[in-house]
């Protein structure tokens, strides 16, 4: 998961798409063409050996010439072509990043700064190209020069033998013709040599990715959630920022069914609590309970199946809206869908759409309002049927009405779960059981609304500032 938290958008598809192209080309057009010429290249070797092996040894000679060319330039273009194609990438990524934040570029009037930002990838891997294109280019001229100057020196040595008297003209005739398609067949060769240094830059760095580490697969895959979460001295700091302490010697339980607020100012690690219970990332120190049991001894995918998450900014995959909602649990029949949607405050809605339920919701829901999209959440996790909810609030952004609904529908998905919410809104701090209250990585205080107000401290600060 570090991998992917350090990528920039599209950054990844763009380099696959890219090294995958190169790939493509050469299984289609470089294979075949090396594969034909090889059995040319085979069945002229053996009849210039039938016509003169003196002379043919000479021209093998040339061999160890080309091998150390292909050793000195193949290291070289495989180099180039590895940062070709990450310049490819990162002027892929331009594009794909302008167009998600279009809205945002127009209403800035940036449209000449994103075209500038274009231009420049665009320069840097045509400056890479072009040296790469270079380097290709004296190699294969190094390597065409030596194969037919050492046909010149053959042809010219050949002679030489004929006006002796040590091989037939008809023999110098047949190794003068065949040497020709040996040539013709070796001269084609370099480009196709090329070729593979170039998809074997691009197979690496598709390679990179494959030996990152996977997840790990261990712990029990039966086992079944009550709903307890416990920190017990937890400590994270981020890869790409290892000199940045997040959560700090982090200690809280929460009981099953129970509902509890995190609140705190931007930044205090609430966002990486969600992120370590749902196991996206490892602590660097101490560990996270479930019922008393060690994150670690449960697998990823049972304790990810039990818990369900509605994040602040709901990301909708570009299908229908039915498709949205199954994603919380795939193969769900119609009706359960729809009794999702019901419970989610979202069937009224859906049912008034053209198409209801197989309506598209464009690239990552734009096609729905901020409400439509919360409700659309809300009922894949009402699906998901998790013992486990994880809540960012974000009804600050909804008009009234949407507010209304999406509260009536978060309020019939906590019931009877164990619910943990980053509270933005007062309201939602009142009817939490608990409030656990985030300061630089520590839980400062802890208690009910009431206790917390007396205290005074930082809880007391944040209402009385209005920033919760």
């Amino acid at each position: 998961m570090a991998y992917f938290q350090e990528q920039r958008s599209g950054a990844l598809s763009n380099r696959v798409s890219a090294d995958l192209g190169v790939l493509r080309e050469t299984l289609l057009t470089t294979v075949p063409q090396a594969v034909r010429q090889s059995v040319i290249l085979v069945g002229g070797l053996i009849f210039i050996f039938v016509a003169s092996w003196k002379l043919s040894l000479i021209m093998l000679g040339s061999v160890p010439v080309v091998v150390l060319a292909i050793a000195f330039f193949g290291r070289k273009v495989r180099g180039y072509s590895k940062a070709a194609q990450d310049s490819l990438a990162e002027a892929g990524t331009v594009i794909e990043e302008t167009v998600q934040g279009i809205a945002d570029v127009k209403a800035f009037t940036n449209e000449s700064f994103e075209g500038a930002r274009y231009s420049r990838a665009l320069e840097s891997f045509l400056d890479v190209t072009k040296r790469g294109a270079m380097n290709r280019a004296g190699f294969l001229a190094f390597i065409i020069f030596a194969l037919f100057g050492t046909i010149a020196f053959v042809a010219w040595h050949g002679a030489r033998m004929l006006a002796t008297n040590q091989i037939t003209w008809e023999n110098f005739a047949y190794f003068i013709l065949f040497s020709i398609f040996v040539g013709a067949s070796l001269g084609s060769f370099p480009e196709i040599i090329s070729q593979f240094q170039q998809t074997s830059g691009a197979t690496e760095r598709l390679r990179e990715l494959m030996d990152l580490p996977p997840e790990r697969s261990d712990g029990d895959p039966d086992a079944k959630l009550d709903g307890a979460i416990a920190f017990d001295r937890v400590s994270f700091r981020y890869p790409s920022r290892p000199d940045a302490l997040v959560l700090d010697d982090l200690t809280f339980q929460v009981a099953s069914g129970q509902r509890v607020a995190l609140v705190g100012p931007s930044g205090s690690g609430k966002s990486t609590t969600f992120s370590l219970i749902l196991g996206l990332n490892e602590p660097g120190e101490g560990q996270v309970l479930f019922d008393d049991r060690p994150a670690s001894d449960l697998a990823l995918q049972a304790l990810r199946s039990q818990i369900a998450i509605v994040p602040q900014e709901v990301l909708l995959f570009g299908g229908s809206i039915r498709e949205n909602i199954e994603y919380g649990r795939p193969g769900a029949s119609a009706g359960e869908i729809e009794d999702a949607a019901k419970q989610a405050n979202a069937h009224d809605f859906i049912h008034a759409l053209p198409e209801g339920y197989d309506t598209l919701v464009g690239p990552r829901g734009t096609k729905l309002s901020g409400g439509q999209r919360q409700r659309i959440a809300i009922a894949r996790a009402i699906l998901a049927n998790p013992r486990i909810l994880l809540l960012d609030e974000a009804t600050s952004a909804l008009d009234s009405e949407s507010e209304r609904l999406v509260n009536e529908a978060l309020e019939r998905l906590m019931q009877g779960r164990t619910s943990l919410v980053i509270a933005h809104r007062l309201s939602t701090v009142r009817h939490a059981d608990s409030l656990l209250v985030f300061n630089h990585g520590r839980i400062v205080e802890s208690g009910s609304h009431d206790e917390l107000i007396a205290k005074d401290g930082v809880y007391r600060f944040l209402v009385d500032t209005q920033l919760l």
